[in-house]
């Protein structure tokens, strides 16, 4: 089943009297539980493809289809209900609120489509247990690791059932052992819950995690590489690393 579609989007900006191209002709599409990363090198449109593709941004051109919604032809309110309700984001920089618990990070997106936290207290306890910090429910941002605090965000992100989840260099800001244990649990939930996952990285090893790798330069999408252990495997990030090298990103 379809849950992701891109059709010829294409992403202008202008700067002054010059036209940038930040995405050029982009389609691709994402099945569900697909768990597919996006590679290229700094400015080839990574971060912008993720932002129109959760409706955070407006192409220029082109068609976005998201859990059976055409997101680029309905109005503004109408794509931030869609948002909200079916697209769970994970950010390099948590992006969790420093005077809310775990407990209370991990529910604020139900909290903001207006339902009422105390009905889903047991749900918030579950994925804060699948994520490892059960014991850490009570504690603010910063009485945790970064480690700790991605794995918030992670949960916050699958709290709403969401149907893809994007996430933007989700390891990009912690260490080796911890970058490691959020991309096994996002491997995890895609392969265990069917989780669709979206993933913009820069790092072949953690790409090595998904089941298929999308690489984009100048604004293009390049080349394809389906992986093929899935789990950090180091066939996988030297196949990943030669792509790289034949593309020169």
């Amino acid at each position: 089943m379809t849950v992701l579609e891109a059709i010829d989007v294409t992403k202008q900006y202008n700067m002054g009297e010059v036209t940038v191209s930040a995405l050029q002709s982009v389609s691709f599409v994402v099945t569900k539980g697909e768990f597919v990363a996006v590679m290229g090198p700094s400015g080839s449109g990574k971060s912008t493809l993720l932002h129109l593709l959760g409706g955070l941004d407006e192409p220029t051109s082109g068609e976005i289809a998201l859990a059976g919604h055409t997101i680029t032809r309905l109005t503004d309110d109408e794509v931030t209900v869609v948002r909200r309700r079916k697209v769970g984001f994970i950010f390099q920089f948590y992006n969790l609120v420093p005077t809310l618990t775990a407990a209370e990070n991990v529910g604020l997106p139900l909290l903001i489509d207006g339902q009422k936290i105390e009905k889903h207290k047991e749900k918030i306890e579950n994925l804060l247990k699948m994520v490892g910090l059960a014991e850490r429910s009570g504690h603010k941002p910063d009485q945790m690791s970064g480690g700790q605090q991605q794995r918030v965000a992670i949960a916050r992100a699958f709290v709403n059932d969401p149907e893809i989840v994007l996430a933007d260099e989700p390891t990009g800001n912690l260490d080796s052992k911890s970058g490691t244990a959020i991309l096994e649990l996002l491997r995890e939930s895609a392969a265990m819950l069917h989780q669709t996952i979206v993933m913009v990285t820069h790092d072949p090893r953690a790409a090595s995690y998904a089941d298929r790798v999308v690489f984009l330069k100048d604004g293009r999408i390049v080349q394809n590489l389906t992986i093929a252990d899935k789990n950090g495997a180091s066939d996988d990030i030297r196949s990943i690393m030669r792509v790289m090298r034949e593309l020169e990103l």
